[in-house]
């Protein structure tokens, strides 16, 4: 099984920053693509940024010019670093891994880290 394990979540106030990272701890074999989704309380899951082995993304439109998505191929990890954070980005976020269709479709997920932005 891919296990993957995020860190870096905790609590910030409104304008600040985080970087969180995660690490898969089996081969990228079959692993095309990782990044990060989020989940907030009473709403669906949803993509943060993605990207693929050979670096094409996807990034919510939220994140977009407050965000950077990298990953290193070797190493097997994936970080996002986010700024400019305001509660509405307080989520559970997960570090997903999977194929890379067009967009990343996710197989395998972390056990997520909470993220909370304070007003």
């Amino acid at each position: 099984q891919v296990q993957l394990v995020e860190s870096g979540g905790g609590l910030v106030q409104a304008g600040g920053s985080l970087r969180l990272s995660c690490v898969v701890s089996s081969g990228t074999a079959s692993i095309n693509a990782m990044g990060w989704y989020r989940q907030a309380p009473g709403k669906q899951r949803e993509l943060v940024a993605t990207m693929s082995r050979d670096g094409r993304t996807k990034v919510a439109d939220s994140m977009k010019g407050r965000s950077n998505i990298s990953r290193d191929n070797v190493k097997n990890t994936v970080v996002l670093q986010m700024n400019s954070l305001n509660p509405e980005d307080t989520a559970v976020y997960y570090c997903a891994a999977g194929l890379w269709l067009g967009v990343m479709i996710p197989q395998f997920w972390g056990q997520g880290t909470q993220v909370t932005v304070s007003s």
